[in-house]
């Protein structure tokens, strides 16, 4: 078992009232020792609290306290799981993370594979580390919905894509779930010549037998960088193989949406946008199901940037104000087609796509955009009076590109102040009111232990 180390106390908060200080470590509550903000979340629901606390100094103190069943603690922690991220085994023909380029920060290379993230933050899972212990504590705790990385419903080929036999034990695993009551999310990368074609439909279509259960099923591309030195050959998908994706999957969407009201199965936008195709409508997403692993982000920010709009009646400068828009090349086409429809008085936006020169140009996604390969970009023209750049290419929580090049050092390398923006509206607001937007300070990355509370306080049977 680990500790929970505070991050941060809230003003006002029951943390503060016990004197909860940055750097004490919650060893126990109620004599339970805590693995993760979980244990934490149901030990804490109870009435009378026995919260054992290590301070910085090393000296322990046990705070006694009675508390409303729904009283948040007000603390954040620097890890939401506190005895060590369960890391990944396998060895993925198309991991990511194996395609790093050498010498970068460390957190790069790391893989987790963590059920207790995935509950808790969306992270996908392959369930190929987790036991008989886990699964009773997903059904004990009611930890759901969960994500999980299917990839093929073909037991044979998963242990060969995840390079484990544990992978063949998937089909297993969901019977668990589903006995269970676990809804969950699931994924598949999609790499030419392995799991498409009709390996795709048939793992489309066990999946779909899995509702409701399964809640969404995304289909994304793999990810190829240059740095690709002794993995398994692989290749991208070009305009005619995303085009044949989109045509494959669009039959099964059909097919859902007349037994269910609903897509099920929803593409990432790099095979709409490599096939020159139209983004679905925002209701043939269903909600975004699964907007952070990509799914509908074009189409989301296309509508908040039309609701951002609609609703501004003020837009406009006194001065002629120049901003340069960076973004990386796949989503390029969007972004132009929406500023050449704007129309605000003494406004020049000009797009720079920016070439992914640091992981090569088949990595086409603003969200792995590194502050070098902006500067060599934005240096090839006369600099704008201000320049955004996209915040998904951010590090969680602060303003620092994954080759380490902070804000700060780009707004310096650019000669002009440089801000980010994530949304569609976030990045209208600061086109038309660039001098009244406010300013975000980078926080560190914390987790708050009511923040992701899906789960309550079991009742009593």
């Amino acid at each position: 078992m680990g500790y929970g180390t505070v991050l941060r106390v809230s003003r006002g908060s029951l943390a503060e009232e016990l004197g909860l200080l940055p750097g004490d470590k919650i060893v126990s509550v109620n004599d339970q020792p805590l693995r993760d903000i979980i244990d934490l979340s149901f030990a804490m629901a109870e009435e009378e609290i026995d919260l054992l606390v290590e301070h910085a100094d090393g000296e322990r103190e046990m705070l006694s306290f009675d508390k409303d069943v729904d009283e948040e603690l007000g603390a954040e922690f620097t890890s939401a799981v506190f005895d060590g991220i369960r890391s990944c085994a396998n060895h993925c023909l198309f991991c990511f993370v194996d395609q790093v380029a050498p010498d970068m920060r460390e957190s790069l290379y790391v893989k987790d594979d963590d059920y207790r993230l995935s509950f808790l933050y969306g992270n996908f899972i392959t369930m190929t580390n987790m036991g008989e212990r886990d699964f009773q504590r997903i059904a004990a705790y009611h930890l759901s919905p969960l994500f999980v990385s299917v990839h093929t419903t073909d037991m044979e080929l998963r242990s060969k894509m995840l390079g484990t036999p544990r992978a063949a034990e998937l089909t297993k695993q969901l019977d668990r779930l589903d006995e269970a009551g676990t809804e969950y999310h699931a994924q598949i990368v999609l790499c030419p010549g392995l799991n498409d074609g009709e390996n795709l439909d048939k793992t489309i279509e066990d999946m779909m037998a899995r509702r409701p259960n399964a809640l969404s099923l995304a289909i994304v591309p793999v990810g190829l960088t240059r740095f690709r030195e002794g993995c398994y050959p692989l290749k991208p998908f070009d305009k005619e193989g995303a085009a044949q994706v989109v045509a494959q999957v669009g039959k099964w969407q059909k097919k859902s949406r007349a037994e269910s009201g609903e897509n099920f199965v929803y593409l990432a936008d790099e095979f709409y946008l490599m096939a020159g195709e139209p983004l679905p409508e925002e209701e043939e997403y269903d909600g975004f199901p699964q907007l952070d692993n990509g799914i509908g982000l074009a189409r989301s920010f296309i509508s908040e940037w039309q609701e951002a709009a609609a609703e501004d009646e003020t837009a406009g400068y006194v001065e002629p104000f120049a901003v340069e828009v960076v973004c990386g090349t796949s989503i390029a086409p969007i972004f132009q087609s929406l500023f050449d429809a704007l129309s605000i008085d003494n406004l020049t936006v000009r797009l720079r796509p920016v070439e992914n020169v640091w992981f090569g140009s088949s990595v086409t996604v603003s969200g792995l955009l590194t502050g070098a390969d902006i500067v060599t970009a934005l240096s090839e023209e006369t600099p704008f009076d201000a320049v955004i750049v996209p915040r998904c290419a951010f590090r969680a929580g602060e303003d620092i590109f994954l080759d380490d090049m902070a804000l700060s050092m780009l707004s310096k390398a650019c000669g002009c102040e440089v801000r980010a923006a994530l949304s569609g509206g976030e990045l209208y607001r600061l086109l038309a009111h660039w001098h009244d937007a406010p300013k975000e300070d980078a926080g560190e990355r914390a987790y708050m232990w009511q923040s992701n509370a899906a789960y309550t306080r079991l009742e009593d049977k």
